[in-house]
């Protein structure tokens, strides 16, 4: 019994090694060649010699390159110069003029198309990315995000982040800079300067007229929308600083706005702290700088002023706050005397001052002549070091290196499984053989059947 098993397992695997080979869908599709290589469209992979694992489909998709590796193009012209490795480019023209640009994915008709040299940018729209040619390490997700990024060439242009339609667009070789919603950062660099670095704009029209500011920060539709050159500035709210540096003086820096609205009229005004929503109307011009003001709409029924500090008082709407509570007083006493004075309170206004007790003398206290410095216009900070740069591009290379080898590798191991499996393959042929002999033989040796005839 055991025995006929064991004829019937080895004839069963025997019979499914003879069958053909299953196709998915018949006729089977063309287009695959050696090497994990797949090509459909005119002159698609014209060029391949021994580059492995690319897919290109349409019409000169991936045309020119010879040696290198997983890539993969889809659409007319796609990655058409490309010569390089590990690029991934989905459109008509997406990437078109890449030449040695490793690690870069274009989705989107001539995303990336003029990028040459450029490695590991990231470009999801239509024209997004459009014009870059050196820069690297840029993402561009939306149609026209970063569109002229990097157009001169000059390779200034990294590191920036764009996310939303025409964010960033007008951008050429400033980096650093994240811009997410439609028409953030618009604007930038349009000059070509390449000092409008590190600025961060997060809500649609968001810093969308700055030129050449640098390191603000807007958190908000529209916040610091008309922000020309000034720099160091944050606003978080809907509006936020909308007119700071709307004449592109360039003295409204070091600005922070929290709230809707927040010193909305500021034009020239600096170095102010402004938190709460709608206030701090009144600072506008460059006199109005050096203040700080907590609570909604403080600084709304008064003037400009200049290194006043305002908590929800009467400024508000004529009444201010109905109680003020502030811990931190009651554990520490202080008699009266010496520097110690007594608080006082104008009740028409809310301004707080002091004056001496009714024993005491007056005080001496160090005096602080002059009004309160200004400081000067914020410089612009210095790019990461390039040795930074050098040392990822060195771990690039050992990284690509590595992936090349562990391929080789991989080839190596399909043949040997390959070949192993042919001659499996003879060797159970050989025992069928054998097998369909020992049957015939024991066909032959049967006794023949006695006839028995009645008497």
């Amino acid at each position: 019994m055991k025995l006929q098993n064991l004829i019937h397992i080895l004839m069963g695997i025997v019979c499914i090694g003879l069958l053909p080979r299953a196709q998915g869908v018949v006729p089977p599709p063309d287009g695959g060649y050696p090497n994990f290589t797949t090509a459909e469209g005119t002159n698609a992979l014209q060029s391949l010699t021994t580059g492995s694992a690319n897919t290109a489909v349409g019409t000169f998709s991936l045309f020119s390159v010879t040696t290198g590796s997983f890539n993969t193009a889809v659409g007319a012209g796609s990655l058409d110069l490309n010569t390089a490795d590990s690029n991934t480019a989905t459109g008509t023209a997406a990437l078109l003029l890449n030449t040695t640009g490793t690690e870069n994915t274009a989705n989107g008709t001539a995303a990336l198309e003029f990028n040459d040299i450029g490695s590991n940018n990231t470009a999801n729209g239509a024209f997004a990315l459009f014009s870059n040619v050196m820069a690297k390490n840029n993402t561009a997700v939306g149609a026209e995000a970063l569109h002229f990024n990097d157009s001169t060439g000059n390779n200034l242009a990294s590191n920036n982040t764009a996310v939303g339609w025409e964010a960033l667009e007008n951008n050429t070789d400033a980096g650093g800079n994240t811009a997410v919603g439609s028409f953030a950062l618009q604007n930038n660099d349009t000059t070509d300067n390449g000092i409008a670095n590190f600025n961060d704009a997060v809500g649609a029209f968001a810093l969308n007229s700055n030129i050449d500011g640098f390191s603000n920060n807007a958190f908000g539709n529209s916040a610091l929308f008309f922000n020309t050159i000034a720099s160091a500035n944050t606003a978080m709210g809907d509006a936020a600083l909308a007119f700071n540096d709307s004449d592109a003086a360039g003295s409204a820096n070091f600005n922070t706005a929290v709230g809707f609205d927040a010193m909305f009229n500021n034009v020239d005004g600096g170095q102010n702290t402004v938190v709460g929503a709608g206030a701090g109307p009144n600072l506008v011009a460059a006199t109005d700088s050096s203040n700080t003001y907590l609570g909604q709409f403080v600084g709304s029924t008064i003037g400009g002023e200049t290194s006043t500090i305002r908590i929800a008082d009467i400024s508000i709407d004529g009444f201010g706050s109905a109680a003020c509570f502030i811990g931190g007083i009651f554990n520490n006493f202080q008699p009266v005397g010496g520097s110690v004075v007594e608080v006082t309170l104008d009740l028409n206004t809310d301004k707080l001052g002091w004056d001496v007790g009714p024993n005491q003398s007056a005080p001496s206290v160090p005096s602080r002549s002059g009004a309160p410095v200004r400081r000067g216009a914020p410089q612009p900070a210095a790019r990461p070091q390039l040795q930074r740069q050098a040392r990822l591009g060195d771990k690039v290379e050992k990284l690509q290196a590595t992936v090349a080898q562990q391929q080789k590798q991989i080839q190596t191991l399909t043949a040997q499984l390959r070949e192993q499996a042919d001659t499996f393959t003879a060797q159970l042929k050989e025992q069928a053989a054998q097998i369909q002999k020992v049957s015939a033989q024991l066909e032959v040796s049967k006794t023949a059947p006695r006839v028995v005839k009645n008497p």
